[in-house]
């Protein structure tokens, strides 16, 4: 299957048709659209690697590089720019370090920008290739903690409430959810209630988050069948080896499932 690529260019060009048949050229599918909202929104779930020409226009659309920025952290694209160097620095100003995968001034190397696109595309395999966790939890300090602890080991997205957590699962589908028992709105428990009664995701495995370790407050947690929970209070490596305890037991149930088959 041949890697996709996000080329965002603002009408047609001669250095934006070049570019581009260079891509295609190297064996990338390459999906053109204008740098709109609307229109890479329509794309960003199946494509991890953008490739943006800019132009006069980058001043003109601070909704795009606000939508670039948000998902380049919280769903880490690789965002390549190509621009000169006053369009380079714009863009600068407004997106973090960590939303950048790469950048290029023109005249654009081309050559340069194709083996750089081979190693984005080697790095979006590695990782997606990694088991994927959706991590729920109202407070942002914890998430930021667990997101930098998880992050190595797994492509980890984050949200803050029950509602954010299934308005992400109606179109992805996470390896294991961890969920934070106690949050306003809607708990934890009832977040589970609602995923188990969905029959399109119904089957994804939930963990629990919590901050209570005694007994009656762990087994009113298990009475609510989750794959099983984690004290907020463990560390680093305590949380890591649960992890990989629990993907180990769910990789030897589904290859026992397939010897009986």
């Amino acid at each position: 299957m041949r890697t996709k690529i996000l080329f965002i260019s603002q009408g047609v060009s001669f250095m934006g048709n070049s570019i581009q048949k260079n891509m295609e050229s190297a064996g990338y599918e390459v999906v053109r659209v204008d740098p709109v909202v609307e229109e890479i929104a329509q794309y960003k779930d199946e494509i991890s690697i953008f490739v943006f020409y800019l132009g006069k226009f980058i001043e003109d659309i601070p909704e795009v590089l606000v939508y670039l920025k948000d998902i380049c952290l919280e769903e880490e694209k690789m965002l390549v720019l190509l621009g000169n160097a006053n369009e380079l620095s714009i863009v600068d100003n407004q997106l973090p370090p960590a939303a950048i995968a790469a950048k290029f001034e023109r005249p654009v190397d081309l050559k340069r920008l194709v083996a750089e696109i081979g190693l984005l595309a080697q790095a979006v395999g590695v990782r997606e290739a990694q088991k994927s966790i959706l991590l729920v939890d109202d407070d942002p300090t914890f998430l930021k903690m667990m997101k930098g602890w998880l992050d190595s080991d797994y492509r980890v997205t984050i949200v803050t409430s029950g509602t954010q957590a299934l308005m992400y699962i109606a179109d992805n589908r996470p390896d294991l959810i961890l969920l934070d028992y106690e949050m306003p709105v809607i708990s934890g428990p009832q977040v589970l209630e609602m995923i188990r009664s969905e029959t399109k995701v119904d089957n994804i495995p939930v963990m629990f988050l919590t901050g209570k370790g005694d007994r009656e407050s762990v087994l009113k947690v298990l009475a609510l069948k989750p794959e099983g929970y984690l004290l907020k209070s463990l560390n680093r490596e305590q949380i890591l080896a649960s992890l990989i305890e629990f993907f180990d037991k769910k990789h030897a149930e589904e290859l026992q499932k397939k010897s009986h088959i």
